[in-house]
């Protein structure tokens, strides 16, 4: 396939603003030139033919880490971003925990020097630290930070001081940034739930008071659901995510491998069940992978002893098409709503499947079963609690400004024109 050239996508569905239905889409030079079923090509346009696939606009996971700079041995830039080309992604935000810690504009320029060497296919726009080096000791400055990254957050630790997370929301608020949080109580039992709920109930009470743009990361407790539940009732500019592992599996679900072991845990079925609940009624608007990938001598000690963290961004669809949208539990286009739409809005990045807009586009062919194989990744990690799990949802095109990042076409998928 030629790049950055006139190119139809023929013969396949569309997802716009949580609809699913019949249609082409024409592309020229990166930006999306119309929508519409029966487009007739020039000569100078190049058909795909995408029978039986429905094409979204790129997906987005607000909640990735690709290790560099401090960790390249896990993960890189580069080969983070090739598995999100592959999962369908067109745009990812790298968590600050990194060595040194994006916590003032000197760190900051050293990750960001190392993502545009890096060739990444898709936008990789990373979180600066809520505090100075995630320690919880002085707020960072968020205005001189705040034009570069996607919001600010001490992923891995939760802020402990609430007098210093009401000073991070209150500037935060004024420069009108995202707060993104890792909930994480250090005085309730650890990993507990405990130790989740309880501060995302302090959080969001001060998002209240202070009118913070705050998000929750990785929500995987009913009461957390509830607490933002109640918090958006009251009129807070609170949102949240959860991901993949948290609305398809139990701890019930985990061997004694380290492929089970992430941070916060799996919990129970109850807290499984509330997760979906509200992903359904809209508490819950986001779905992020978390994918946090380690090496295979971390990953290999069992699960007591193995590091926290799964790899997620090559699965997610595939994995929340198959156990979500083909049993009827949320529409397909929800789906799309919560992996692309959603997290656009609240995080302010724009861009949706519409004339005018850059061509970042994935295409999923939704028909053919196949096997979730953790050695055919593209990302370093290979940790992933749904080894060997049958899905449907697989990605065989990603379009960033036009350009094919990821094709993984075969004879079971779309067929090339």
């Amino acid at each position: 396939m030629k790049e950055n050239r006139r190119i139809l996508l023929r013969g396949g569905s569309v997802a716009v603003d949580g609809q699913i239905f019949n249609s082409d889409i024409l592309f020229s030079d990166g930006v999306i030139c119309r929508i519409d079923s029966g487009i007739e090509p020039d000569s100078s346009t190049e058909i795909v033919d995408i029978p039986g696939c429905v094409v979204s606009y790129g997906l987005v996971d607000v909640h990735v880490h690709f290790r560099e700079p401090g960790f390249s041995a896990k993960e890189t830039i580069a080969t983070g971003a090739a598995a999100a080309a592959r999962g369908g992604y067109t745009l990812v935000c790298p968590m600050p925990n990194l060595r040194p810690a994006p916590d003032n504009e000197e760190h900051l320029e050293v990750q960001l020097d190392m993502i545009r060497k890096s060739g990444a296919p898709v936008s990789v726009l990373p979180f600066a630290t809520i505090t100075e080096e995630r320690h919880g000791g002085r707020v960072v400055d968020m205005p001189a930070l705040k034009s570069k990254v996607a919001g600010f957050s001490d992923d891995g630790s939760g802020v402990q001081d609430d007098a210093l997370m009401e000073e991070a929301m209150r500037l935060a608020a004024r420069e009108d940034c995202v707060i993104s949080a890792h909930c994480e109580d250090m005085t309730q039992p650890p990993f507990g739930p405990e130790s989740e709920y309880k501060q995302v109930e302090r959080d969001v009470l001060l998002a209240e008071r202070t009118g913070c743009r705050y998000h929750v990361c990785h929500v995987s407790t009913k009461e957390s659901v509830e607490a933002v539940r109640r918090a958006k009732a009251a009129g807070a500019r609170v949102s949240c995510e959860t991901a993949p592992h948290y609305l398809t599996l139990t701890q019930a679900d985990a061997l004694d491998e380290g492929r089970f072991r992430m941070n916060p845990p799996l919990r129970e079925e109850a807290d499984r069940l509330a997760l979906v609940r509200g992903i359904q009624d809209g508490t819950v608007e986001v779905i992020a992978t978390d994918h946090a990938p380690h090496t295979a001598e971390e990953k290999s000690r069992g699960y007591s002893h193995s590091l926290m963290g799964i790899v997620g961004l090559e699965t997610a669809f595939p994995v929340l098409y198959t156990r979500l949208v083909l049993p009827g539990i949320i529409s397909l286009g929800k789906l799309f709503t919560l992996m692309s739409d959603n997290p656009r809005r609240i995080f302010g990045f724009g861009g949706r499947l519409a004339p005018g807009n850059p061509a970042d586009l994935a295409v999923f062919e939704l028909d053919t079963e196949y096997t979730i194989d953790s050695s055919t990744f593209l990302s370093k990690g290979r940790s992933t609690p749904f080894e060997g799990w049958p899905v449907r949802g697989r990605c065989v095109l990603t379009f960033k400004d036009g350009r094919v990042v990821y094709d993984g076409r075969n004879p079971g998928g779309c067929a090339e024109g």
